[in-house]
């Protein structure tokens, strides 16, 4: 679809409502709000595709996230830059987060326009720190960590064999960046976008909001049909990730008018953006309820992932579903409502704790 295109059909579910028909395809647009275009391309995954936002910034774009690092990631840049995107340059290259399905191609855009990065710190660290990580070979204390949740030998030698993926998906990232915080106001095209951060599905996640008409570019701090993976990793064993993204799933309830148009990472834009962050909440809980069951048993990490999780887990999700478990129990633990117990082996086991205990 060429830029200025816009698709008006709509439809309804679940309360929230969906003005757009379909989904650009790899290296074309859709308009979806002025001097808005929505992109999309394929991920090699379950989660099969990220969209991906240029803004009109002057004589170029500005663009929100780039991709994972792959050969057909970068024909949907090249095509879309020289079709839909007119063959005007990129302005900037604008991270919501580090993960590189966001970061992958940024480095890539930044190098051919000459066009900084911008991020907030500290997703901007943690990516550098990942990336040099990578060549340094499997930590013992992550293998102990996997062990802990109850990965079995056979586990553990595939993730050692698969290690440094995360290098693998980035692309000369940028060795210099520019920090956006909390609050900042961004000038693009003349117009303002305010810098709103999210935590919980990583540390610093960046939202961009157009308050002049209610234009939302949530990355994936709020998706509509799925809830963002929520996890602990080997780098910080005791975080609290799903504390963090209740209070801010709540101070943004608080904070965003209820008739924004969100654009999301993955899924479609869409309105109705209280009633998705209620059923966010929700979700969680009524997910740590069933866990509370499950725990009247002591249990490893591995072993509650019937109570969070709908579909079985294989090993291409192992990683995430251990670290969206363990996300759930140290909060659990650290509500007072759950403990843990290593046994002799290094393996962690989980059990509720009663009220008086």
């Amino acid at each position: 679809m060429a830029d200025g295109d816009t698709l008006t059909s709509s439809r309804t579910e679940r309360g929230l409502h969906y003005p757009f028909e379909a989904a650009p395809a790899a290296g074309e647009a859709i308009a979806v709000a002025p001097g808005v275009l929505w992109l999309r391309l394929p991920l090699p995954m379950a989660l099969n595709h990220i969209n991906l936002y240029a803004i009109e910034d002057g004589e170029g774009w500005a663009v929100v996230d780039a991709g994972l690092a792959t050969d057909v990631s970068r024909e949907g840049w090249t095509k879309a830059l020289a079709g839909v995107l007119g063959g005007r340059p990129v302005t900037r290259v604008i991270c919501t987060h580090m993960h590189p399905d966001h970061i992958g191609l940024a480095g890539w855009l930044c190098e051919r326009f000459g066009a900084p990065l911008l991020m907030s710190r500290t997703e901007y660290v943690t990516a550098r720190m990942l990336i040099g990580d990578d060549p340094l070979g499997p930590p013992a204390a992550a293998e102990a960590f996997y062990r802990a949740a109850g990965w079995s030998d056979e586990q553990l030698a595939r993730w050692r064999d698969g290690y440094g993926g995360f290098g693998r998906m980035v692309q000369d990232f940028p060795r210099d960046y520019r920090r956006v915080q909390d609050g900042d106001v961004l000038s693009v095209g003349g117009d303002d976008w305010r810098v709103v951060v999210g935590e919980g599905h990583s540390p610093e996640h960046v939202c961009l909001w157009r308050e002049k008409d209610g234009v939302f570019i949530a990355g994936d701090q709020i998706l509509p049909r799925i809830s963002s993976n929520i996890s602990i990793w080997p780098t910080e064993p005791q975080a609290d990730p799903l504390g963090d993204w209740l209070r801010s799933l709540a101070a943004l309830k608080e904070r965003l008018p209820g008739d924004l148009l969100v654009l999301p990472s993955h899924g479609e834009p869409f309105y109705g953006v209280t009633l998705r962050l209620e059923a966010l909440m929700r979700g969680h809980e009524v997910a740590l309820k069933r866990l509370e069951k499950t725990l009247r048993t002591p249990c490893r990490a591995v072993d509650v992932f019937g109570a969070l999780f709908a579909r079985p887990v294989g090993d291409a999700v192992l990683g995430m579903a251990t670290g969206e478990a363990l996300a759930h129990l140290n909060y659990l633990e650290r509500q007072g409502r759950g403990r843990r117990v290593r046994d002799e082996g290094g393996v962690d086991w989980w059990s509720l704790l009663e009220t008086g205990q």
